[in-house]
């Protein structure tokens, strides 16, 4: 049990302290200052990626043609990738959150022009996005899933060796008592 313990453990280690400290940034913001910065760029799509077929077709939410997608890319430094635009007659509009900074682009259909808007809220705000899972697509959930398992056997392994090594060690069950009964005294007598 004590592999399992200290294996689990090294897995868990930076993603622990990275909740753990994100968990009192996110308890404070408040009281953390920071100053958003926001990023304004306005392109034009060339006629020939503007008019087509492709565009023609396009359903109220799908995602932008592949060269539209590209260029655009090239042209703004971003990653356009598959994400979903949503169009209509005169506008093809696309979110592109992030942990961290949101952004968004329109398209006039008409004209070609893009604007483009990103706002980033700093490193703060990107560990706790990160923390609550916000804006951090598939990868990042399956990521905190298997830490949460192995966090789920770092305890129940921690649990065991508490059982085991309890009679060397009187303070063991009042300590664990004692992590039970006071966030229970304080969701009972201190939330409102």
């Amino acid at each position: 049990m004590v592999q399992w313990h200290w294996i689990s453990s090294a897995v868990c280690l930076v993603a622990m302290l990275m909740f753990a400290i994100t968990g009192i940034t996110l308890n404070h913001a408040a009281q953390i200052e920071t100053t958003p910065v926001v990023e304004n760029q306005i392109v034009t799509v060339p006629e020939s990626l503007l008019s087509g077929a492709t565009l023609d077709s396009a359903t109220e939410a799908s995602p932008l043609p592949s060269e539209l997608a590209q260029w655009l890319s090239d042209q703004l430094a971003i990653s356009i990738g598959t994400r979903q635009a949503e169009w209509s007659e005169e506008e093809i509009y696309l979110s592109m959150p992030a942990p961290g900074s949101d952004a968004w682009l329109s398209i006039d259909r008409a004209s070609g022009d893009v604007e483009y808007e990103r706002t980033s809220r700093g490193w703060v705000a990107f560990f706790n996005d990160l923390h609550k899972g916000r804006n951090t697509g598939a990868a990042w959930k399956w990521l905190m899933d298997v830490f949460a398992v192995a966090t789920l056997v770092f305890c129940f392994s921690g649990l065991f060796l508490l059982v085991a090594h309890a009679r060397q060690r009187r303070m063991t069950w009042p300590l664990v008592g004692l992590g039970f009964v006071v966030p229970a005294l304080v969701v009972l007598l201190l939330i409102h």
